[in-house]
C-alpha cells in the first residue's frame, strides 16, 4: 500500500514536470493543465487576501500570468508548490499595495500583547476563518494573513508592505481583536438561533400536548 502511494506521488510529480516543461515552451495546453491542477491551491491563497471572490479571481489570473512568464526560472530540483505559492502571495500583496494606502493602522513602537492574544484561528474551521478574515479591513487582513497563516516575521512584512515593524505588530494585534469580536458576535447569534429552535420545539410539544 505504501509503495503504491509513493508510486502515485512520483507519477503526479512527473506529470507536473511535464506540464512545466510545456509551459516553458509556451504551450497553451500545458498552461491550461497546470492552471487547472493548482487552481484550488492558488484560489485558496487569493481568497484570504481578497475582499471577495471577484477580487480573488483577478489576483489569481495575474498570479498565474506571472508564474507562466517566469516559469523558466523555476528550479526543477525544488518543490513547485512553494514556488507557485510565493508568486500568488506576492501578487496579492502587489494588488493591495497598488490599491490601498494602509490608512487603518496606527504606528507603535511595540505590542508585547500580540503574542499573548489567543489564537483565534485555532478555534475555527478553515471556511469559517476565511469568512471572518474577509470581513477585516484590507490592512489588517493582509498583515494577519502574512504573519498568522503564511508565517512571515514582522520584519519581513514591514519590508514587503513598506510599513514599519511597529505598524505590522499593531495591525496584527487589532486584526486579532476584531476577529475575537466577530467570533463572539457569531457565537451569540448561533446561541440565539439555537435558543429559538429550542423555544419552537418546546412550543410544538406544548401544542401537541394540548391537542391530545
Amino acid at each position: 500500500m505504501k509503495g503504491e502511494f509513493v508510486t502515485a506521488k512520483r507519477d503526479r510529480e512527473d506529470i507536473i514536470q511535464k506540464y512545466i516543461q510545456g509551459c516553458i515552451r509556451n504551450e497553451r495546453d500545458s498552461q491550461k493543465a497546470l492552471y487547472q491542477h493548482f487552481y484550488s491551491f492558488a484560489m485558496g491563497i487569493c481568497l484570504r487576501y481578497a475582499n471577495d471572490r471577484l477580487d480573488a479571481a483577478g489576483i489569481l489570473n495575474d498570479g498565474f500570468f506571472k508564474a507562466f512568464k517566469n516559469i523558466d526560472k523555476y528550479e526543477p530540483t525544488k518543490a513547485f508548490l512553494p514556488w507557485l505559492g510565493r508568486i500568488i502571495t506576492n501578487t496579492a500583496i502587489d494588488y493591495y499595495r497598488a490599491n490601498l494606502k494602509f490608512a487603518d493602522h496606527v504606528d507603535i513602537v511595540d505590542h508585547e500583547d500580540v503574542a499573548q492574544v489567543s489564537s483565534i484561528y485555532d478555534k475555527l474551521a478553515y471556511q469559517d476563518l476565511l469568512a471572518l478574515v474577509q470581513e477585516l479591513s484590507p490592512g489588517y487582513r493582509t498583515v494577519f494573513n502574512l504573519f498568522a497563516i503564511d508565517g512571515y516575521t514582522h520584519e519581513e512584512i514591514a519590508e514587503m508592505l513598506g510599513i514599519s515593524v511597529g505598524t505590522s505588530k499593531s495591525n496584527l494585534f487589532k486584526a486579532r481583536q476584531k476577529l475575537q469580536e466577530m467570533l463572539k458576535a457569531t457565537e451569540a447569534k448561533t446561541y440565539q438561533v439555537r435558543s429559538s429552535e429550542v423555544d419552537r420545539n418546546l412550543l410544538q410539544v406544548r401544542l401537541n400536548t394540548n391537542t391530545q
